[in-house]
């Protein structure tokens, strides 16, 4: 089967990587005579306006007739990190579509990648694209927040509480700007967490799983995902598995430094569920209610402190790889 591959490019991803991994990887579509087009992602938000664009002049829904067409099919390949990714997939939930997309990671995290089982190497993620024959479904989180009447998917994973906090201060740092331009971001998120960390309280917060209801008095940390990573690596819910359709949700309680140090520890060690300021639900629809304003984040992107009545589920998404999952 003959393709058109659509890039789009943000080059400013993972501090800058975004253009590095673009360098490495065009060349090789010309050395392979595969036919392309490149778009470059220029500003916040532009990600989503290509994305707009393509789906409303180029991009194809795979089916039995697009599969035996004898025309290019049009393949659209995201590069950059997952924020790109959140910001192009949301654009498709917003016009109900479902076109596969191919996913070369250029990011500072990554997670969505490790979750998945990509390669983080450019190179041999693009290999692994150009060998699979057929998109396989990857299960997604779908959201929907009843109070401030916003839905959309998450790649990663939707936060209430304390990561939300770092990410809310980090994205609003003025220290962010410039130590980008030194490819130092990571430390603003480091400044972040020692600003952050000390300030956030416990919040009470109700967890409703398959008709079930859990009542938390003192949370701190909430996050729900559809595989392991958050953060950049670290296995949060070493458990979960993006093939199967649920979500996985762990609560850190808001306990004393030393105990909080303690779960840190275990976290390296995956044995954090040994703790028992640290629950985890394992379900295939979620509902939070938090009655108290937080802040939260959804693949990095932060919102505004707010009450939440949020309700998840699954949502299947294809992508063009050649994964056993």
């Amino acid at each position: 089967m003959k393709f058109h591959y659509y890039l789009l490019i943000n080059q400013a991803a993972g501090s800058g990587s975004g253009k590095k991994v673009a360098d490495k990887i065009i060349p090789l579509f010309a050395e392979k005579n595969l036919t392309y087009s490149v778009y470059y992602s220029k500003w916040k938000g532009h990600d989503a306006q290509i994305a707009e664009e393509l789906a409303e002049d180029t991009l194809k829904e795979w089916t039995e007739e697009t599969r035996e067409q004898e025309a290019p099919f049009p393949l659209l390949v995201i590069v950059g990190g997952d924020g790109t990714l959140h910001q192009v997939l949301n654009t498709f939930h917003q016009l109900k579509v479902n076109f596969p997309v191919a996913y070369i990671p250029a990011g500072s995290g990554n997670d969505f990648a490790r979750g998945i089982g990509l390669s983080r190497n450019a190179v041999k993620a693009l290999e692994n694209v150009l060998a699979a024959t057929e998109p396989q479904e990857i299960n997604l989180l779908s959201y929907e927040e009843k109070i401030s009447d916003r839905q959309g998917v998450v790649v990663n994973n939707f936060g209430i509480g304390l990561d939300a906090a770092i990410v809310h201060a980090t994205n609003h740092s003025n220290a962010k700007t410039q130590l980008n331009k030194y490819k130092l971001g990571s430390l603003s998120y480091i400044f972040s967490i020692l600003r952050v960390f000390f300030v956030q309280k416990g919040f009470p917060i109700l967890v409703e799983t398959s008709g079930k209801q859990v009542s938390l008095e003192k949370a701190f940390l909430c996050t729900a995902t559809n595989h392991p990573y958050f953060g950049g690596g670290v296995a949060i819910a070493p458990t979960a598995d993006i093939a199967k359709p649920t979500i996985d949700f762990v609560v850190v309680e808001r306990i004393n430094l030393f105990k909080i140090l303690w779960i840190a520890l275990l976290l390296t060690q995956k044995k954090q569920l040994h703790s028992k300021n640290f629950h985890h639900f394992t379900t295939s629809k979620l509902r939070i209610v938090s009655t108290t304003s937080q802040y939260g984040q959804e693949d990095g992107e932060d919102t505004e402190k707010q009450p939440f009545d949020l309700q998840l589920s699954t949502k299947k998404q294809l992508f063009w790889c050649n994964l056993t999952l």
